[in-house]
């Protein structure tokens, strides 16, 4: 059969590993992979000396539109994404105006969704105090899991959720097993921390400790551990809590993890005063805690 396009490299990586292949397209699909140098018939026949890769999932994604789409909208963030070699993105449930907190604001951010993107798309929903009986409809509506925050999330119209609320939604969201995403922070932990008081770092480092992602993470892994509920710690930076999270996953509780490349390639000893493109919650920290953090990922306590 003729194809639409082939692209041979020396290395294309796929499940069984790096390989020299010729890589088979039609209708935008990939139909075969073939040996580097079998003779095939395609309109284009395309040879580079880089790498071929999979395309890249990125499951955590602010789109913002609608409300906020100055800040980033489908249409930048799907070609950003398609330029990177990134071809899924899942959106977050806030940010946008409304938030994806029930089936309704589905729909609107479906809506803002059309027509502008130039890779896959999906969402998550949002678990906020008050929407739990949202939250079956909108996993039936096809979100892939729900997020919380444990403290103020930075936009009013999007409530961090207390202990009471967290296990409330957990409950629910057992009940037909979908998944937890948590912006793992103690809003008390952070409430006693010294405010920055000037544009130091290290000020800033201070005000979001370790201890709140520790305490936070500690609390989301024993109402796990209770409800049986499947949960994921996001964006996670502190590397005192690895040790929590590899002994919860022995034990069976259904935990999963991730960090960020800003934690595996930046340290705060890098960041000068002032510098406020670095900031972030939770925050780049020592460049003993990034060592922690890339052992983590290569163990598999990190998932990703």
């Amino acid at each position: 059969m003729a194809f639409d396009v082939v692209i041979r490299s020396p290395h294309v990586i796929t499940d069984i590993g790096d390989r020299p292949a010729a890589v088979c397209v039609s209708d935008g699909r990939i139909v075969k992979i073939a040996a580097f140098d079998e003779v095939l018939l395609s309109e284009k026949d395309i040879t580079i000396t880089g790498a071929l890769i999979p395309g890249l999932v990125d499951s955590h994604v602010h789109i913002n539109e609608p409300g906020r789409t100055q800040w980033e909208g489908f249409e930048s963030a799907t070609k950003a994404a398609a330029a990177g070699g990134v071809t899924t993105v899942i959106d977050m449930p806030l940010n946008s105006i409304p938030p994806t907190t029930c089936v309704d604001a589905l729909a609107v951010k479906k809506a803002a969704a059309t027509g502008k993107c130039s890779v896959d798309v999906g969402f998550w929903g949002g678990s906020i105090p008050g929407n739990v009986n949202d939250l079956k409809a909108l996993h039936d509506h096809g979100v892939f899991g729900f997020k919380c925050f444990l403290l103020h999330s930075g936009v009013d119209e999007f409530p961090g959720s207390d202990l009471p609320d967290l296990t409330a939604a957990l409950n629910e969201l057992a009940s037909f097993d979908a998944l937890m995403i948590v912006h793992a922070e103690d809003s008390i932990a952070i409430q006693k921390s010294a405010k920055p008081s000037s544009r130091s770092y290290s000020e800033f480092l201070a005000s979001r400790p370790k201890g709140a992602e520790n305490v936070a993470i500690a609390q989301l892994i024993e109402e796990a551990r209770r409800i049986k509920g499947r949960v994921h710690v996001l964006h996670l930076s502190s590397g005192d809590s690895l040790a929590l999270i590899r002994s919860a996953k022995s034990d069976g509780v259904r935990i999963s993890a991730e960090t960020c490349p800003h934690y595996l390639a930046l340290s705060s000893e890098e960041i000068a005063d002032g510098a406020t493109q670095y900031k972030c919650c939770p925050p780049i920290r020592e460049k003993s805690n990034q060592d922690e953090l890339w052992a983590g990922l290569k163990s598999g306590v990190i998932d990703l």
